[in-house]
Order: C-alpha cells, then sequence, then structure tokens
C-alpha cells in the first residue's frame, strides 16, 4: 500500500534522525566528563541534554527498529516456524498489542506534553534547560512513528500469513 511505504519513509528518516542523534550525544557526553573529571566543573544544562538526547534517540529510534526488523523477540519457537505461521503472531501481536499500545501512548502523552506547553514547563534545577514540552511532545512523536511502523508491519504480516512475500 502506498499509504504505508509513505509512512515507513517517514519512519526511516526520523530513525536517520535517530542515528545522528546518537553521534550529538556522544559528543555531549564526552564534554560532560571532560567538564567534570578534568577541569571539576559540572553543567546541569550538559547533563540535562544527555538525558534528553538520549531520549530522542529511543523516541525517534523505536519505528526504525522495527521497520528493519531488529527488535527484540525471543525466536526459540518463532523462528522454527513457517513463514506464514511467523506471519500469523506478528500480525495477532500487533493488532493485540503493539497498535492499542501506541493509541494509548498517543492518547495520554499528547495532553501531558499539551499541558507542560500550556504551563511553560522547564527544568526545576537551576541552570537547566527551558521548554521541557518539547522533549514531552517527542514522546508523543515517538508513538506516532511507532503507531505508522506498527500498521505497516501489521500489514506485512497479514500478506504473510497469507502465504505473499512482502519483500522484507
Amino acid at each position: 500500500m502506498r499509504v504505508l511505504r509513505g509512512g515507513e519513509r517517514i519512519v526511516r528518516l526520523f530513525g536517520e534522525l535517530a542515528a545522528a542523534l546518537t553521534v550529538v550525544l556522544v559528543f555531549v557526553t564526552v564534554v560532560d566528563v571532560l567538564l567534570r573529571y578534568l577541569f571539576r566543573a559540572g553543567s546541569v544544562a550538559v547533563q540535562e541534554a544527555e538525558w534528553h538526547l538520549f531520549g530522542l534517540v529511543v523516541l525517534l529510534g523505536v519505528a526504525e527498529t522495527l521497520r528493519r526488523d531488529e527488535h527484540v523477540r525471543v525466536d526459540i519457537i518463532y523462528a522454527r516456524l513457517a513463514p506464514a505461521k511467523q506471519g500469523l503472531i506478528d500480525l495477532l501481536g500487533s493488532l493485540l498489542f503493539l497498535i492499542p499500545f501506541a493509541v494509548v501512548g498517543i492518547w495520554t502523552s499528547a495532553s501531558f506534553a499539551a499541558r507542560a506547553y500550556r504551563f511553560g514547563e522547564r527544568s526545576v534545577d537551576p541552570g537547566g534547560l527551558p521548554f521541557r514540552f518539547l522533549i514531552k511532545g517527542a514522546i508523543t512523536l515517538g508513538f506516532l512513528l511507532l503507531l505508522l511502523e506498527g500498521l505497516a508491519f501489521a500489514w506485512r504480516a497479514f500478506e504473510r500469513a497469507r502465504g505473499k512475500d512482502t519483500g522484507q
């Protein structure tokens, strides 16, 4: 389906962004360590930037991990099944768990981020980062990406369960 392929292109783009943010995270972590241990100086903003970046890497990268089929799975039984049975298991898992989980995540995190935006939430620590609503909004974005990829994953699983090769 063209719509699902478009959604997967968006997921791939955010996955590439997550990969780039990983490099930035390493740099920020090195700066934090150097400041702390060589210069005996710390920065709350740098420490908060680390967990903001880590959160973004996870939130923006989880859907790409699913797209690449590199997520954690217990393969003891699954790996021995025929592709059609694997497709059925993936389809049921998507419909019963993945998609509802993503919808609930979107539903709950959107109000969480909106409230943070409305109140102009910022770090409570002196010298901390402003605009806390941005990282909270990334939670909603992460769940939206997961929903997009979950729908595509379910479609591919449906096709596999029907015995069709999905090219993945």
